[in-house]
C-alpha cells in the first residue's frame, strides 16, 4: 500500500493544490499467492465543510479499504467550496474533481481504470452533496455515487431572499455561513430550484432522458441534523423511479459513523450488499 501526500498546479483552479492518495501496490504477501492484475478502480472522496485533504486518511481505514476493494482513492482540498465552479474567482472546482483529477490521477498511475462503471465519487457531508450534485452532473464520469450525511442545502437557500441583509458583526451564520456565502456558491436563491446545484433537478434529468445513471448508496444517521434533507430526497428519488440504496440507523454527524460505512458502501459497490 502506498500512500501519497502531493501537490500539482491544478488549471481547474489556476494554482497548486493538495492531494493524499491512497493507492494499492503492494505484492502478494505470500509465496504463491496470486497478484491481482486488474486495472485499479477508482474514487474520489471528498472532505466536508471547513475539512482538508487528509481527513478521510485519518478519521477511517480507508488505507485497508483500498487494498481490500482494490481501489485507488484521491481525496482533493475542496475548501469551502461545496465543490461546484467558482467563476467569480476562477476556482473551478466542478471541473477539478470531475474531470481534471480523475484524468490526472490515470496519467500518473497507468494501472487505474479508465471504464465508468469502475469510478466514483464519494464524500461526507458539504462532500456528500459534492458526491450526489456531481455524480448526477457528470454521469458520463461516474458509475457509482457514496454519499454519508450529505449537506443537501439548496432547498433551504432557495427560500432565501435574493438580496440578503447586511449580517452585523459577531452574527454571521454558523460556521462562517453567511447568507452572502451562500448566495456567491450557489448563485442567487430564486435561481437555484431547477438548476444545476439542484440535485433533484439533476436527477430528474437523467430519468427523463433515459440516460446512464449512477448507481447510489446514501446514508445518513438517524440523529443527524441534515437527516430530514436526507430523507427528502431519498423519497423525491424513490418517487421518480431513480433506484437507490439508503440507509439511516443510529448515528450522528461523525467519524463513528462515517467509517461505518465507507465500509459498507465499498462491500456495497463490489455487489456484496443488495
Amino acid at each position: 500500500m502506498a500512500v501519497f501526500q502531493f501537490s500539482f498546479y491544478s488549471t481547474s483552479l489556476s494554482r497548486s493544490t493538495d492531494v493524499t492518495a491512497v493507492v494499492p501496490a503492494e505484492a502478494p504477501m505470500f509465496p504463491g499467492m496470486p497478484e491481482n492484475k486488474e486495472p485499479l478502480k477508482l474514487l474520489v472522496l471528498l472532505h466536508g465543510y471547513s475539512g482538508a485533504h487528509y481527513d478521510w486518511l485519518r478519521g477511517t481505514t480507508i488505507e485497508q479499504l483500498a487494498s481490500m476493494h482494490h481501489i485507488a482513492i484521491f481525496c482533493p482540498s475542496g475548501e469551502n467550496s461545496f465543490y461546484v465552479d467558482d467563476n467569480i474567482r476562477g476556482a473551478l472546482y466542478e471541473q477539478y474533481i470531475a474531470k481534471e483529477l480523475p484524468a490526472f490521477a490515470r496519467r500518473v498511475f497507468s494501472n487505474i481504470s479508465d471504464k465508468r462503471e469502475d469510478t466514483f465519487i464519494g464524500g461526507l457531508s458539504m462532500g456528500g452533496y459534492g458526491a450526489i450534485r456531481n455524480g448526477f452532473k457528470h454521469a458520463d464520469t461516474f458509475g457509482g455515487i457514496l454519499a454519508f450525511s450529505s449537506a443537501l442545502i439548496t432547498d433551504g437557500i432557495s427560500q432565501m431572499p435574493d438580496e440578503p441583509q447586511p449580517t452585523p458583526p459577531g452574527q454571521g451564520g454558523g460556521m462562517g455561513m453567511s447568507p452572502s456565502y451562500f448566495i456567491h456558491t450557489f448563485g442567487k436563491p430564486s435561481k437555484i430550484m431547477g438548476s444545476d446545484v439542484d440535485p433533484k433537478a439533476l436527477a430528474k434529468k437523467l430519468v427523463d432522458e433515459g440516460a446512464e445513471k449512477p448507481r447510489l448508496y446514501m446514508a445518513c444517521g438517524a440523529e443527524d441534523f441534515l437527516i430530514e434533507s436526507n430523507r427528502d430526497l431519498h423519497k423525491y428519488l424513490t418517487d421518480i423511479g431513480y433506484e437507490h440504496y439508503y440507509v439511516e440507523g443510529h448515528g450522528t454527524h461523525s467519524w463513528e459513523y462515517w467509517g461505518e460505512h465507507i465500509v459498507k458502501s465499498l462491500d456495497w459497490a463490489d455487489g456484496k450488499l443488495q
